[in-house]
């Protein structure tokens, strides 16, 4: 692959995105959430225990001054709860409150009903999924 072709994968990788982002917008300001608001409650699976907040920053790809600024916003709105974590007395975990999870739930729905991925097929959603899943293996380094 030559370097225009990486680009435009590049490209058009972040032109989903943020089409994405601009196709959700309402339903965010809805709820008083950005973008950035959105993916980290995103990011709290409550079907999983809840997520430290060095895991958060890890998946948000973000410091810890800006996760604090982003959990104070869903702690604001209602969404999620700080707690100590139950293995570590030290350290505070996410806990996505019930309206959290309802506000998950239909922001999920929305921003699947709109992505732009949508007018794909189920063939080439899978295609794409095994494409995908090979760049974000956890091995795959990400270097500054």
């Amino acid at each position: 692959m030559t370097a225009h072709e990486l680009t435009a994968v590049v490209t058009a990788t972040y032109e989903i995105w943020m089409r994405t982002n601009a196709l959700i917008m309402e339903a965010l300001a809805g709820h008083r959430l950005t973008p950035a608001t959105f993916q980290a409650l995103w990011a709290i699976d409550p079907d999983e225990p809840p997520p430290s907040m060095k895991v958060m920053a890890e998946r948000l790809y973000c410091n810890a001054p800006n996760l604090t600024f982003i959990t104070n916003q869903l702690t604001e709105r209602g969404l999620v709860e700080r707690a100590v974590d139950p293995s570590d007395r030290r350290s505070r975990v996410l806990v996505m409150t019930p309206k959290g999870r309802e506000v998950r739930a239909e922001l999920l729905r929305t921003t699947l009903e709109k992505t732009p991925l949508g007018v794909l097929s189920e063939s080439e959603l899978r295609q794409l999924m095994t494409l995908l899943s090979r760049v974000i293996q956890p091995t795959t380094p990400i270097s500054s």
